[in-house]
């Protein structure tokens, strides 16, 4: 019985010290990665001057572009848009882009 015991722990040693070794290969290496370049800066503001008025000159008016009709083909697709958006038939939806579209 002493000597089943004496083998027992000499087998547990054995195991143990076999598994050390074995438990150190799993111990992840850290590598660090390469340095990413940075990004080029931005290029500097610009530094436009604005123009001068002359002394001599007549004042300017301001010029407004007024915004004008829009085309037919938008016009027309804002209304089916707006037919298909009060669940009408086929046929109502027609006659409501028709109408819609050329400002009637």
């Amino acid at each position: 019985m002493k000597r089943m015991k004496i083998a027992l722990i000499l087998v547990a040693l054995m195991s143990a010290v076999a598994i050390a070794p074995a438990s150190a290969q799993l111990v992840p290496q850290t590598v660090t990665p390469p340095p990413i370049p940075q990004p080029p800066p931005p290029p500097p503001p610009s530094m436009a001057v604005p123009q001068v008025p002359k002394m001599d000159a007549p004042p300017q008016q301001p010029t407004t572009n007024a915004p004008g009709r829009r085309s037919f083909n938008d016009r027309v697709i804002d209304c089916l848009t707006d037919g298909n958006a009060s669940r009408s038939t086929a046929a109502d939806r027609a006659a409501y882009s028709r109408a819609c579209a050329n400002g009637t």
